[in-house]
């Protein structure tokens, strides 16, 4: 091939710093000649808060699905995470978890794990070893404002600049990883694709969060939740204390319209007295907060089905919050993310080829339906859920996951096969297998649990036997 005959450098652009935005630059990064990341706001130089990311005041956890992706787009980091003060936290024998059907056995038979930090810790983390390579690049201060190309291809965007500048900038591929205030679905209209179809399910709750200084040593220490129970005759609530870095205690509580949590420092642990159990008040009248309340009411479960539209055009992918947002108590956002991230890597791997864009967006989608599933079929059991409402075949199969809840108190096939979905590790499908099936069926094979399964150690923390330091 001649040189005039020779293709110019490929460019792919990324719309978003977030962690979404991050994870699909290491995705592309070995496709093209350069990346770059186009993000309104500064970014911080450490672990430290990011203007734009209201939910990172919450609870974040990365689960043993989306720990396993995240290293394959990003070899090293889980161990640059864990030096830096993560928590490797075995499942379930490390955490306390009281169920809608009773307490879960702390298995000393681990099978699956999480990773527990700050949100600030686990961007940073992220952002700092993506900035690293030589072909991504970011430009902050800077909004996109449209994308360049027709209904047939995206061929780039319109950016501004911080002093208002209004700018081209052509690419080969468009990343959307811009989050819940994606404009693709305003974008598209303009280019003639019409026919999206959005889904959107609130449950009503309401996050309320804050730090604490943990009265021992969080290595080692359990995670524990308190789940609601949407069989309850009233407003549905939970919480949760997960041991992050810097010996952390963070703590976030949920409640469902008449019975929402506020911003009064006064009222969070008489709330979280409230919970269908007060292990986690009892915990916290031992530690020291370090924060105010940050309250949160954006946790609607809302997707984006550009898998189902008949025209897609060539050189645009949407990824990450952009194509669904879930309620964040579960806490799927980020292993979402970074399977949908590792599934754009794989599709592209053949390099920018016709047709390659459409079956990302169906390939990122997998790892979607996955956690919709497992939160929409929980959220519309509510009573205060708008949006959808369970029909016979959501009651029977909600009745058939709570046996299986059940038997998990005291079976570990039934917690193992619960945790391979919940981890994001298999499909909901697999739930049905044979043997599964058969565990329901026999129901749990030890009594259940009276109450939380805490070590001596644990437990002198509870009743009072510690001193904080």
């Amino acid at each position: 091939m001649s040189e005039a005959s020779r293709p110019g450098p490929t460019r792919a652009v990324v719309i978003g710093g977030s962690i979404a935005g991050m994870l699909a630059a290491a995705a592309v990064k070995d496709q093209v000649d350069s990346v770059e990341i186009i993000e309104a706001h500064d970014l911080p130089g450490g672990p430290e808060p990011r203007v734009g990311v209201p939910q990172a005041v919450h609870i974040h956890l990365l689960q043993s699905g989306g720990a396993e992706a995240m290293e394959e787009l990003l070899p090293g980091t889980v161990g640059r995470l864990l030096a830096a003060g993560a928590h490797r936290i075995p499942m379930t024998t490390d955490m306390v978890i009281y169920s809608p059907e009773g307490w879960y056995r702390r298995w000393q038979r681990p099978t699956h794990h999480l990773l527990a930090a700050s949100r600030d810790l686990t961007d940073h983390i992220v952002r700092e070893r993506v900035l690293r390579e030589p072909r991504i690049t970011i430009h902050t201060g800077t909004r996109c404002t449209g994308l360049l190309g027709s209904s047939r291809r995206v061929t780039g965007v319109r950016i501004r600049t911080a002093d208002g500048a209004e700018k081209e900038l052509r690419a080969d591929l468009v990343i959307d990883a811009s989050g819940r205030a994606s404009r693709t679905p305003l974008w598209l209209t303009e280019l003639g694709i019409t026919g999206l179809t959005e889904e959107h399910i609130d449950s009503g709750l309401v996050y309320a969060s804050r730090m604490y200084r943990a009265p021992v040593s969080t290595r080692g220490w359990p995670m524990v939740s308190v789940n609601a129970d949407p069989r309850l005759p009233r407003p549905a609530n939970a919480g949760g204390i997960l041991p992050i870095e810097g010996d952390r205690w963070h703590v976030s509580l949920m409640g469902a319209p008449g019975g929402q949590p506020t911003r009064d420092p006064d009222a969070f642990e008489p709330f979280a007295r409230t919970l269908r159990h007060p292990v986690i008040a009892d915990l916290l009248t031992h530690a020291r907060p370090l924060t105010g309340v940050s309250i949160t009411h954006s946790t609607a479960n809302r997707r984006h089905h550009y898998e189902r539209l008949r025209t897609w055009p060539e050189g645009l992918v949407a990824l990450g919050d952009s194509v669904a947002a879930f309620n964040p108590v579960y806490g799927q956002g980020i292993s979402v993310i970074a399977q949908g991230a590792l599934a754009l890597r794989e599709l592209l791997s053949e390099g920018l080829v016709p047709g390659c864009a459409r079956r990302a967006q169906r390939a990122i989608a997998r790892p979607v339906d996955v956690a919709w599933a497992l939160a929409v079929g929980q959220d519309i059991h509510f009573s205060t859920t708008t949006g959808k409402s369970p029909g016979l075949a959501d009651r029977l199969l909600h009745r058939y996951v709570s046996r299986l809840s059940l038997t998990a108190t005291g079976s570990f096939r039934a917690a193992t096969a619960l945790t391979d979905v919940l981890t994001l590790r298999a499909r909901p499908t697999s739930l049905v297998r044979p043997g599964v099936l058969l565990s329901a069926l026999l129901g749990p094979l030890r009594p259940q649990l009276r109450g939380p399964q805490f070590t001596p150690a644990e437990l002198a923390l509870l009743t009072g036997r510690h001193e904080q330091p």
